[in-house]
């Protein structure tokens, strides 16, 4: 999955930035973009370990004893 996802926030990139480089942009075309891209970020961040968990773990241990 994360072999599609990051090929289309790219293309979700380009698109929008070109989209901005015209004269007058299409909006729903730089919106589709804007979601697109926030829909992969999400996908992506999802997929990330916290930093924290293994903290957290430790201190619901020591407070049980």
């Amino acid at each position: 999955m994360k072999k599609l996802i990051l090929p289309l926030m790219l293309v979700a990139i380009v698109v929008g930035l070109y989209e901005q480089s015209k004269a007058q942009p299409n909006i729903y075309i730089v919106c589709i973009a804007i979601v697109v891209f926030m829909y992969g970020m999400m996908q992506l961040s999802a997929r990330t370990p916290s930093k924290h968990a293994d903290t957290e773990n430790k201190e619901d241990d020591n407070e049980g004893r």
